[in-house]
């Protein structure tokens, strides 16, 4: 195999039905969130309601997090996944019934209502279950000296997937409506649960099968605390994705500061995923690994200084490239930090690390979007925005400051050890 190959982990057919299978979920995942967002929305007319839709998924994501990383260590990960699947499968037929309309006619609003924040929440349970395995599972389907060319390609298809599904879930709301968009989801999960029956059973890696769960959680974080690269990794993606939410300001930009309507608006959205995956697939052909610890750190301090030319500014062009740039430096950040997990994390702890990192990043999402609101109220909207770049930059600042080790960080050592070994 040619070294910086950049399609070396496509040269593996189950990495290639992997990789579809996590398309067809985020897209699937990506597109529901939006239809229910546009349903709960339309039956409530209240923002409060949109609020509760993330609060239904931020606590099952924190509560069962820690325990769904100690079952995908202890279990076989193919067979996980496909429970996963069908686990969200049977949640959109449940939205999927819920929202038909000639059937559900003299249902209550509340009970309608009531049903989609349950079947969130159970999805959140879900989700906690599918983040792991699915980073379980990469490291068992290709060589190790392929994993960040693999951890490249895998976050180009996330970041991919949750730009198309929510793109197509406008389109489709609007030409066929809630109830057959949401049996669009339901297609997508059964495809993605019947190309997997193209993954063969994989080994389970874990020496210390039916260790009990207390001691099992306690090693997990212990291992994430003591591992200050890993530790600094998800610090600094947790600094960016709470601090620099500023895509949770977007519509009050959009329609009251810059003054560009809903066109504006969907450009602007779109503008950071853009050029997010324009670096992650940059990244296939140039690989980040050497002195990816400055690389890391540069990324997410360029990343709050464009929050901050976003927040300052005035004209519509230099709002767009500032987040185009944003998604830039977040693809380099996320193609790294993903690297580093894929390297530093032993065979046997990938799901309870990916749960530890699911908790830091995957609940910053909505605190950031909270702190964005909650700033924006107590200090005005610009200042908010400008006082999370802000914050993102000291943090940078502080952990390099810090971490001398982390700002030598240089994986090409790593990844000569894994193709030593593979």
């Amino acid at each position: 195999m040619k070294k910086n190959d950049p399609y070396a982990a496509l040269r593996f057919k189950e990495f290639n039905t992997f990789l579809l299978i996590r398309f067809a979920m985020v897209f699937a995942w990506s597109m529901q969130f939006i239809i229910i967002e546009w349903e709960v929305y339309r039956i409530t007319k209240s923002a409060l309601s949109l609020g509760i839709i993330g609060l239904m998924e931020i606590i099952p994501a924190i509560a069962v997090s820690l325990f769904a990383g100690h079952v995908v260590d202890q279990k076989e990960k193919k067979g996980l996944l496909l429970k996963c699947i069908l686990g969200f499968s049977v949640i959109s037929l449940g939205l999927f019934l819920i929202t038909w309309p000639e059937v559900n006619s003299d249902l209550p609003t509340t009970a309608i209502l009531y049903t989609i924040y349950f079947l969130v929440f159970v999805g959140g349970i879900v989700r906690s279950f599918l983040g792991p395995t699915v980073f379980s599972l990469l490291a068992l389907i290709v060589p190790k000296k392929v994993y960040s060319n693999a951890s490249t390609w895998s976050s180009s298809v996330w970041q991919v997937g949750s730009v198309v599904g929510p793109a197509v879930a406008g389109f489709s709301i609007h030409l066929i409506g809630v109830h057959w968009s949401m049996c669009l989801v339901l297609a997508c999960s059964l495809f993605a649960l019947i190309i997997l029956t193209q993954i063969e059973k994989k080994p389970i890696l874990n020496p210390k099968i039916g260790e009990p769960v207390m001691e099992s959680l306690k090693e997990g974080v212990k291992f994430v605390f003591n591992n200050k690269t890993i530790l600094s990794a998800l610090t600094l993606d947790m600094a960016a994705v709470l601090f620099g939410g500023a895509v949770a300001l977007l519509p009050i930009f959009a329609l009251d500061i810059l003054k560009v309507g809903p066109q504006g608006f969907g450009f602007l959205r779109a503008a950071p995923a853009v050029g997010a995956i324009l670096t992650m697939f940059f990244a296939a052909y140039v690989p980040l690994n050497k002195n990816a610890g400055m690389k890391l750190l540069t990324a997410i301090f360029l990343f709050g200084v464009c929050i901050i030319i976003f927040g300052l500014s005035t004209s519509f062009w230099i709002s767009l490239l500032a987040l185009f740039f944003s998604g830039v430096v977040d693809g380099i950040s996320m193609v790294i930090r993903q690297t580093i997990l894929q390297l530093k994390t032993p065979d046997h702890m990938r799901g309870r690390v990916a749960s530890v990192n699911s908790i830091f990043v995957g609940s910053s999402n909505e605190l950031g979007a909270f702190e964005s609101g909650l700033t924006a109220k107590l200090m005005g909207t610009v200042t908010a925005v400008v006082f999370g770049g802000s914050m993102t930059l000291v943090i940078v600042l502080f952990t390099g400051f810090i971490s001398p080790e982390f700002r030598k960080l240089d994986l090409r050592k790593d990844l000569e050890e894994h193709e030593n070994q593979s």
